[in-house]
C-alpha cells in the first residue's frame, strides 16, 4: 500500500530534526526524553514509518546499500569504469576504511535504528493497553533486527545500540559488541516480533512486517548461523502457515518485477516500498537502481553502473524463462532495438528487473513505483529445503518438493508452460543437493541482494573468485579480510572505542 510511504516521507522530514546525523558519534541520535516526543499511539507509529522511510532512501534499498551487496558478488562486475572509485573499490575488493559508499550507508542503518528505539522508548513512556504496546514494540523490534541483520553481516563486531540515547556523550563510549551476542539480541527481537506481530497488517500491505515476516527473517538468521533445525523449523512453520499468512508464488515470474503491480504481489512476505516520482529530504524515496542497472545510450537512459560479466549471461541455460525476465540483452536505441554487441558503452546483456517496469517514474527509472522484495516466499522455500537436507544429512522428498515448487512456477513463460527447468528427482548426495539449492537460489533470485550474503555464510569466495568456473575472476579476493567490510575510518576518529579496525584494513 502505497500510502505508507506517503507517511514515511513526512515522518523521516519530522524526524530528521530529532534523529538526523552525518556519523553516529559526531551527531547523536537522540537528544530528548521520550516522554517529550511522544504523547500517543501515532506517535508511536510514526516513529515507525520513519524508519520504513530511511529503509526507502537512496542510502540504503535507492542506491548505496543495495548496489555494495551487487558489486560484492559474483553476478554483478562494474559496467562504465568511468563510475565513482568507490564503486570499484567495493566490486574489485580493494576498498580502504575511507570507502565513499560505506560512509554514506552506515550512518543511514543507525537512523533506522534509532528511530526503533525511539519508537519502543516512546511507547514505554505511554500508558498505552498491553496489545497495543506489545504489537507497536514488536514492529519496532523487527524493524531493528532487520538493521541489524544486514549490518553484522557485513561488518561483523559494530556498536550495538538498543536504547533511546539522551545524553550525547555516552555515544563516544560505546564500544563494539562481538558479532555472536548481536545474532543472539536480532533473534530476541525477532521471537518478541512473532510472538506479537499480526498475521496480517491493514489492507495487507507487505512493507510491515507480520509474524510470518520475522518466523521468514528468523529462518535466514538460523541459517546463516548454521543452526540447521532451529532455520528448518522457522522456515517449515511459514510454509506450513502460507495460508494464514497470505503467502504464494506468483505465477508469472515477470510480475515480481513489475512495478505497477508491486502492491498485489502476494508473495512478497517482506518488502521495501517506493512511491513513483515522489521525494523526502535526506535521499528518502530516490530510488536509482534502475538508472544504475539500466543501458548507458539507451532510450530508457541508464547509466551502465552495475552490469553482470558476461560469463553470468553465458552460463545461464537460454530455456529458462527467468533469465529473459532477469536480463535485457537488447534495447532501444533511438526508436531501434539493438543487441547488447553494439551498446554505447558496455557491451554486454544489463539487468532488467528494475529499468524495464520501473512503474510511474522519471525517464531513466529513478523515482520508481517498485516494492524490493527484501523476502520472498520463493526463499523461504528455498531456506526450508536447504535446512532440510542439513538436518537429514541429505535431501528428503520434502526438500525436493520445495525446490519443485520453484521450478514449477520458472516452467510458466509469461503463460506458456515449458518443459524447463526439469523437476529435481531424488538420489542425489546432500552435498550435490545443497549445490543445487545454491545454484537455485543464485538463479532465483539474481540481482535481488541476495548473493553476497550467500557467498559469504557459505564461505565460497575463492572458489566463485579465484577458481576455474568463477564468472567473475577476481585474484585480489582474500578471505583473510574480504568477507567484512571496515568499519568507517571517521567513525574510529571520533570515537577510538571501534577499535581494533577488521583485519586487513
Amino acid at each position: 500500500m502505497k500510502q505508507i510511504i506517503k507517511n514515511s516521507i513526512v515522518a523521516v522530514l519530522t524526524l530528521g530534526l530529532i534523529f538526523g546525523c552525518t556519523d553516529l558519534e559526531e551527531r547523536p541520535i537522540g537528544l530528548l526524553a521520550p516522554e517529550s516526543l511522544f504523547s500517543s499511539e501515532r506517535d508511536v507509529e510514526i516513529a515507525i514509518f520513519g524508519a520504513y522511510g530511511w529503509l526507502a532512501s537512496e542510502r540504503i534499498y535507492g542506491r548505496q546499500f543495495v548496489s555494495a551487496l551487487m558489486l560484492r558478488s559474483d553476478m554483478c562486475d562494474i559496467g562504465d569504469r568511468g563510475t565513482p572509485a568507490e564503486r570499484q573499490q567495493v566490486n574489485d575488493f580493494n576498498m580502504d576504511d575511507n570507502n565513499g559508499m560505506v560512509n554514506s550507508f552506515w550512518p543511514y542503518w543507525y537512523q533506522i535504528i534509532s528511530a526503533a528505539n525511539a519508537a519502543i522508548s516512546g511507547a514505554e513512556s505511554l500508558d498505552l493497553p498491553q496489545e497495543s504496546f506489545n504489537r507497536l514494540t514488536a514492529e519496532a523490534r523487527f524493524v531493528r533486527a532487520f538493521s541489524y541483520y544486514h549490518l553484522v553481516r557485513m561488518f561483523g563486531d559494530l556498536p550495538f545500540i538498543d536504547f533511546f540515547i539522551t545524553n550525547p556523550e555516552l555515544v563516544k563510549e560505546i564500544s563494539r559488541t562481538p558479532a555472536d551476542q548481536i545474532y543472539q539480541s536480532i533473534v530476541a527481537d525477532l521471537e518478541f516480533a512473532k510472538q506479537h506481530l499480526p498475521d496480517q497488517q491493514p489492507s495487507d500491505v507487505r512493507s510491515r512486517p507480520t509474524k510470518g515476516t520475522a518466523a521468514a527473517y528468523l529462518a535466514s538468521v538460523f541459517l546463516t548461523l548454521e543452526d540447521f533445525n532451529r532455520a528448518y523449523e522457522e522456515s517449515k512453520w511459514v510454509i506450513d502457515n502460507q495460508g494464514r499468512f497470505g503467502y504464494v508464488l506468483e505465477a508469472d515470474f515477470q510480475d515480481l518485477f513489475r512495478a505497477e503491480l508491486a502492491n498485489n504481489m502476494r508473495e512478497h512476505v517482506f518488502a521495501v516500498e517506493f512511491l513513483g516520482q515522489q521525494a523526502g529530504g535526506g535521499g528518502a524515496n530516490d530510488d536509482l537502481m534502475a538508472p544504475m542497472t539500466g543501458v548507458r545510450g539507451g532510450d530508457e537512459l541508464g547509466w551502465s553502473v552495475i552490469v553482470p560479466s558476461l560469463a553470468v549471461f553465458n552460463t545461464w541455460d537460454e530455456r529458462d524463462y527467468r533469465k529473459q525476465v532477469s536480463f535485457a540483452d537488447s534495447t532501444l536505441v533511438d526508436g531501434v532495438m539493438q543487441p547488447y554487441t553494439v551498446f554505447d558503452n558496455t557491451q554486454r546483456p544489463h539487468i532488467a528487473k528494475y529499468i524495464r517496469f520501473p512503474g510511474n517514474a522519471n525517464a531513466d527509472g529513478r523515482y520508481s513505483d517498485h516494492n524490493y522484495p527484501a523476502m520472498r516466499f520463493a526463499e523461504v522455500l528455498l531456506m526450508a529445503a536447504e535446512a532440510a537436507a542439513e538436518v537429514n544429512n541429505g535431501p528428503t522428498a520434502e526438500a525436493i518438493g520445495y525446490v519443485n515448487q520453484i521450478r514449477t512456477r520458472a516452467r510458466n513463460a509469461g503463460g506458456v508452460m515449458r518443459s524447463f527447468p526439469e523437476d529435481v528427482q531424488g538420489g542425489m548426495s546432500k552435498d550435490d543437493f545443497i549445490d543445487l539449492v545454491l545454484e537455485e537460489r543464485r538463479l532465483e533470485l539474481a540481482f535481488e541482494f541476495k548473493r553476497w550474503y550467500d557467498i559469504k555464510r557459505r564461505r565460497l569466495g575463492e572458489q566463485v573468485f579465484h577458481g576455474p568456473d568463477a564468472l567473475e575472476p577476481h585474484s585480489s579476493f582474500d578471505p583473510s579480510r574480504d568477507y567484512l567490510m571496515p568499519i568507517p575510518r571517521i567513525e574510529i576518529d571520533v570515537n577510538p572505542n571501534l577499535l581494533p579496525q577488521n583485519p586487513g584494513y
